[in-house]
């Protein structure tokens, strides 16, 4: 049920999960519930209008392989797949602007592996619609759009929470999936550890002529990472890493001296490119929220953890976080136990926690020593490319890690 007037809020309303945040982690986590038989409140800050635009606007996500089984198993899928574009393969380079067509790095083939393509690009308008007409036809879910929460109290056997405009709500457990910048964890008074980069990520789409056969590559620059994502038809994704000084340089220019920075780094191995929606920029950083659980309330995605987008594994480790939030309480459920209950959000916090430190390391690990022209760091990084290129098992290994298969998997990540 869609907005405050198809659902009208009442003093005291409860139901057994409120979630702080409208983006995608919290509608999927609203439908994993309500697959569980639990009920929620979806609070947005946004409207449903501008959730829903159908407009492409360059933006785009790659979702791994075992994220699209999640979004079957919550019969999502079915609308996406006509407007999802299979990775089969991934190459990934060392270079420097202007030898963007040497490939010197792996190649990852998911042929190599018995489950099918490594993950899919789906653009954000398409994911975005499919999740609001799921909550709009789930009589478990209300959405509430336009609405801020502006305080919160956990209780021995609740939780509430006001909103801007005065009225309260209670739930079995609150839920903040409300970004880097989470209220949610802040209101329950979680810090966070975390740093900059020094790089701000330019992200756009692009047109080319020749086609991208479901090739991923990630290019290696000194100034910071490229990466070109194939989308549906001969389009891209691009998410560019600069340094924050050449970002606000690039920035400024009109979409032709955009392009004109862009090509010696994409190269012509496609062709001509021209835009293909708008244009957008972050700053990059690490966020980790210092515990991921409290009285009454769990985090998931950017609100846990907000990492470089090196590895593309921002929304995949987001999903993740839902899908074993969803086993946790399900199963907490299904015995008997009061699933938000401070020992049944332990479980779901040791099984994130490790995850997400090794993650956050290593993509951080990534960005340093890529990150740099340094001729030793240059040879060793080389080198050691050769070295799992040369190595079926290695390579199989991290073909595997790409779609998401490694690791304990919670139910729905299984499909």
């Amino acid at each position: 049920m869609d907005n405050p007037a198809a659902a009208p809020i009442l003093p005291g309303m409860t139901q057994d999960l409120i979630i702080v945040g409208g983006g995608l982690n919290g509608p999927v986590l609203a439908l994993a519930a309500a697959q569980a038989g639990l009920s929620s409140t979806v609070i947005d800050a946004l409207p449903v209008e501008t959730r829903a635009a159908p407009e492409f606007d360059g933006r785009a996500y790659a979702l791994a392989l075992s994220s699209q089984r999640m979004l079957a198993a919550l019969a999502l899928w079915p609308e996406l797949e006509a407007h999802a574009q299979a990775m089969a393969q991934i190459k990934v380079s060392d270079g420097r602007v202007g030898d963007a067509n040497v490939f010197l790095g792996l190649h990852f083939d998911s042929a190599e592996i018995e489950d099918g393509p490594m993950g899919y690009m789906v653009e954000d308008r398409y994911l975005r619609r499919v999740l609001l007409d799921a909550m709009d036809g789930s009589d478990r879910i209300t959405h509430l759009s336009q609405a801020r929460v502006v305080a919160q109290e956990a209780r021995p056997d609740s939780v509430g929470v006001t909103l801007e405009s005065g009225a309260a709500l209670q739930a079995r457990l609150l839920v903040g999936a409300d970004g880097r910048q989470s209220g949610t964890a802040t209101r329950a008074g979680i810090t966070r550890t975390g740093w900059g980069y020094g790089q701000t990520a330019l992200v756009c789409a692009i047109r080319h002529e020749a086609p991208h056969d479901g090739v991923a590559h990630q290019l290696f620059l000194p100034e910071g990472p490229l990466a070109i994502l194939p989308l549906t038809g001969q389009r891209s994704a691009i998410v560019w890493s600069e340094t924050d000084a050449n970002a606000r340089a690039i920035n400024a220019l009109d979409d032709d001296a955009y392009l004109d920075v862009l090509r010696p780094r994409f190269g012509t191995f496609l062709g001509e490119i021209s835009l293909a929606g708008q244009r957008h920029s972050y700053p990059l950083g690490l966020s980790l929220a210092n515990r991921f659980v409290a009285a009454r309330l769990a985090l998931v995605g950017d609100a846990a953890h907000g990492l470089h987008p090196i590895a593309g594994q921002g929304l995949n480790a987001g999903l993740r976080d839902v899908a074993a939030l969803a086993h946790v309480i399900g199963h907490a459920t299904r015995r008997g136990e009061d699933f938000a209950s401070v020992p049944v959000l332990a479980r779901y916090e040791r099984w994130r926690r490790f995850d997400t430190a090794t993650l956050a390391a290593a993509t951080d690990l990534f960005n340093r020593l890529f990150s740099n022209d340094n001729p030793l760091l240059r040879l060793g990084r080389d080198l050691g490319m050769a070295a799992v290129g040369a190595v079926p098992a290695l390579r199989g290994s991290f073909i595997r890690e790409a779609a998401g298969l490694t690791g304990d998997l919670s139910d729905l990540m299984r499909g």
